[in-house]
């Protein structure tokens, strides 16, 4: 019997009392299991009921949000799960690319019918709530015991390019085999150039997916290489070592991810890269800066750790993410179970507070004014040069700062 939050029993209760009967489907029941905690609950819906009776219904129990009336999604936060509420439907193929079918419900489909329009047959498995029983129509269950991957209906699944993103990062998370048939219609679905007709968005939901919800992203990136994509470097050794340190922010874990795919590329090759994936103006600045700057602190474990060096390249990029990347590297790379120089920098940067930011500027265009001079453009002139003044050490404290500004104005008074 499935493990399902019994909070929800309310809920189903009451779609119960309009003879509706509710089956929990799809990734929960997966997860359930294989013992991974899952807040995502799809509900499919059986029996005659309008979209507007569900969503009065279900507006007891919270605020709803309507997904795509014409076919029927409800979604309901409560308490800490999200809920999508849906009916069974049908998929007809129009048109290419990912959204090109025309979905239609039908109130008269059983749950084996409604499910031979999932993609794998571990996702085509449902939890009958009234009955108590679980609904393995295509064998799901076997399936995930012998970890091994198959389509529900191969000639469907080649209607929709992105199932084949989808079995390289289902692979790669759950550590599964593809089974042999599902391998090649992958495989001639990318001759085909079928994955073209997908938005760069969407191809990139699926690599995230690959990246961050796998123990070993390599599985999926060399079967994504297998089916024929381009969509691979030789640096996944460093990807698996990065999936062992993952933070609790999950776009900076996506940022030393896609680093660590393109750690030792050319400034430029790195850029093409990263932009094949994503067009993130944001991710695509601090995935450059540490693919830029991570060799950096080998550099300075060799000249002693010295502060100013550490000062300079916590202004440049974030070291925390940078000692995340080189070490990454460095155990990918050789069987020493000790990274001296990602140690002694992290302690370094630790003592001196930056780690994570750079170090707080003491002088800015206030004392500037303070001493009498007007704004100009040798505003930013001087401040640069104060701050490396200050990174180099040559005053720690407020009123030092002062005292050097002070001398530095009187002897380039007429510069200024």
């Amino acid at each position: 019997m499935t493990n399902y939050p019994k909070k929800l029993n309310p809920i189903f209760d009451r779609l119960k009392s309009y003879d509706i009967k509710p089956i929990i489907v799809g990734g929960f029941i997966r997860d359930s299991l294989l013992k991974i905690e899952s807040k995502d609950i799809d509900i499919e819906l059986y029996g005659a009921i309008t979209f507007k009776k569900l969503q009065e219904i279900l507006e007891e129990f919270g605020a709803v949000n309507i997904v795509g009336k014409s076919f029927g999604v409800c979604k309901l936060r409560f308490e800490d799960y999200d809920l999508d509420f849906s009916f069974p439907r049908r998929d007809s193929k129009i048109e290419s690319g990912h959204r090109g079918f025309e979905v239609t419900v039908d109130s008269t489909l059983d749950f084996k019918a409604a499910a031979s329009r999932r993609d794998f047959t571990i996702n085509a498995i449902g939890y009958d709530v009234a009955e108590k029983k679980v609904l393995d129509p295509y064998n799901g269950i076997s399936d995930l015991k012998e970890k091994i991957l198959k389509a529900v209906d191969k000639k469907s699944f080649a209607e929709d390019p992105l199932r084949v993103l989808r079995a390289a990062q289902f692979c790669a998370r759950f550590e599964l085999k593809i089974e042999q048939n599902l391998f090649l219609t992958c495989r001639d679905m990318v001759s085909k150039n079928m994955l073209a007709q997908l938005p760069k968005e969407r191809v990139f939901e699926e690599i995230k997916k690959l990246l961050l919800k796998s123990r070993k992203p390599s599985l999926g990136f060399v079967l994504l290489k297998e089916f024929g994509t381009d969509i691979y470097t030789d640096n996944l050794d460093v990807v698996d070592e990065i999936a062992k340190r993952l933070t609790a922010n999950s776009q900076t874990n996506l940022v030393l991810m896609l680093a660590g795919l393109c750690y030792n590329f050319e400034q430029r090759e790195a850029e093409d890269f990263i932009s094949k994936l994503s067009n993130e103006k944001e991710l695509f600045k601090r995935t450059l800066l540490l693919v830029k700057f991570h060799n950096k602190i080998e550099n300075i474990y060799l000249n002693n750790l010295n502060d100013y060096l550490l000062y300079k390249l916590s202004a440049e990029a974030n070291i925390e993410e940078l000692l995340i990347l080189s070490s990454a590297i460095y155990f990918a790379k050789n069987d020493s179970k000790i990274y001296k120089a990602g140690e002694e920098v992290y302690n370094r940067a630790k003592d001196l507070n930056i780690l994570d930011k750079k170090l707080p500027q003491l002088l800015s265009g206030k004392e500037l004014l303070q001493f009498g001079l007007k704004p100009s453009p040798i505003f930013s002139k001087i401040l640069d040069v104060a701050y490396e003044a200050q990174m180099k050490g040559d005053f720690k404290s407020y009123d030092e700062a002062l005292l050097w500004l002070k001398e530095y104005i009187s002897h380039k008074a007429c510069f200024i």
